[in-house]
C-alpha cells in the first residue's frame, strides 16, 4: 500500500509541476535540462521531449554564461536557494510578453530561485529552476518611477520654456554662492530681458509672444555648457548662471547671447518676427553677503542697459557696450 501512495503521491506532484503559472526546469551538473514543464513548453515554443537532455546554456545563448554558472555553482556548493530579481537582470531566458499591458515591452520580466536538489546521500547532483513571470510588477514599476521622474522634472523647469524654473536655479545659484565661499571658486551670473516685449504682445497677440520666449530660450540653452544653468526669471526674464567663469568671460558670453537673439528669425504661422535683449552680467565676489546680492547687481547692470537704449550688455561697475 505505502508503495501505491508514493507512486500516488508522485503523480500529483508531476501534475502540479505542469499545472502550476511558474516555469519548472530540472538540470544536471552540466546544465542539461532534466524537467521542462508546460509553463517553459508553451513560452519557449519547445517540447519537454525536443529540449531533452539539451544544454540550457545552448538552447538559450542569451543567457550570461558565467554569470549563471556562477550562480548555480554557489547553489550547489552552499545547498542553498539562490535568488535573482528583474531589477538586477530583467530576464534568464527571453521570452515573449503576453500580459494584457500592450505594446510596452516585448519581453517577459522574470525572477528565478535557484533550488539545489539533494539526493538520500547528500549529494546536490542536480539543480531546480523555478522562473516567474514578473511582467505586470515590473512595468507597474517602471511605470511609477518615469511618472515621479516627469512629475520631478515638471517641479524643477518652466512649462513654457523647459529652463529651469525661478526656484531651482535660485538653489543652484545659493549653491554656487557656497562653492564660492569654501573654494574661491568663480561664477557669472547673467540677467536679460527681452526688449519691448509687451508691445510685441500687443502687436502680435500673446500665441505670438511666447513663441517669442520659446525661441530665446531655445538659443540660450544651446549656447550654454553643462555646468551652466539657464533659467527662466519671469514673464520675458531669464537668467543663465556661469560656473567657473570670470566678469569678462561672461561679457562674452552675454555678447554672443545678444547677437545671437538679434539675428534669430522667429516664424509665428505667416508672420517673421525678431527680437532683441538687454543684458546685465555680474560675478561673485568678496564683497558679497550672499547669492542674492549678486542678483542685485546683475539687475542694475541689466536696468542700465534698458535705459542705455536696450540690445545691449552692461557690466557690473561698467559702461554699457552695444
Amino acid at each position: 500500500m505505502s508503495n501505491l501512495l508514493d507512486i500516488s503521491e508522485l503523480h500529483w506532484l508531476l501534475d502540479i509541476v505542469q499545472s502550476i503559472d511558474v516555469g519548472v526546469v530540472v538540470l544536471d551538473r552540466d546544465y542539461r535540462i532534466q524537467v521542462w514543464n508546460s509553463f517553459m513548453e508553451n513560452h519557449s515554443g519547445q517540447s519537454a521531449r525536443q529540449v531533452s537532455q539539451r544544454s540550457l546554456l545552448d538552447l538559450f545563448p542569451e543567457i550570461d554564461r558565467t554569470w549563471f554558472t556562477q550562480k548555480i555553482e554557489t547553489a550547489a556548493m552552499l545547498g542553498t536557494r539562490v535568488f535573482t530579481i528583474w531589477e538586477q537582470r530583467p530576464y534568464l531566458v527571453r521570452f515573449r510578453s503576453y500580459q494584457p499591458i500592450t505594446g510596452l515591452v516585448d519581453h517577459m520580466y522574470q525572477n528565478v530561485t535557484i533550488l539545489p536538489l539533494r539526493t538520500v546521500n547528500g549529494s546536490t547532483d542536480h539543480v531546480c529552476l523555478i522562473i516567474y513571470d514578473v511582467t505586470n510588477v515590473a512595468i507597474n514599476k517602471l511605470q511609477l518611477e518615469a511618472a515621479n521622474t516627469q512629475l520631478q522634472e515638471l517641479a524643477l523647469h518652466d512649462d513654457l520654456t523647459g529652463l529651469l524654473n525661478r526656484r531651482h536655479w535660485e538653489n543652484c545659484l545659493e549653491h554656487e554662492f557656497a562653492r564660492h565661499n569654501r573654494y574661491s571658486s568663480e561664477a557669472s551670473l547673467v540677467i536679460f530681458d527681452i526688449d519691448h516685449f509687451k508691445q510685441l504682445n500687443d502687436t502680435y497677440g500673446h500665441q505670438a509672444g511666447d513663441e517669442v520666449i520659446r525661441q530665446v530660450a531655445e538659443v540660450t540653452q544651446g549656447m550654454i555648457r553643462d555646468t551652466d544653468y539657464a533659467g527662466r526669471y519671469g514673464g520675458e526674464e531669464f537668467v543663465v548662471l556661469l560656473s567657473d567663469t570670470p566678469l569678462e568671460g561672461a561679457v562674452l558670453f552675454a555678447e554672443r547671447l545678444c547677437q545671437a537673439v538679434a539675428q534669430r528669425r522667429i516664424l509665428h504661422g505667416e508672420q517673421q518676427l525678431q527680437c532683441s535683449v538687454s543684458i546685465g552680467v555680474a560675478c561673485i565676489h568678496p564683497g558679497m553677503a550672499d547669492h542674492r546680492m549678486l542678483i542685485e547687481e546683475a539687475d542694475k547692470a541689466l536696468y542700465q542697459a534698458k535705459s542705455g537704449g536696450r540690445n545691449r550688455v552692461v557690466a557690473a561697475g561698467q559702461t554699457s557696450i552695444g
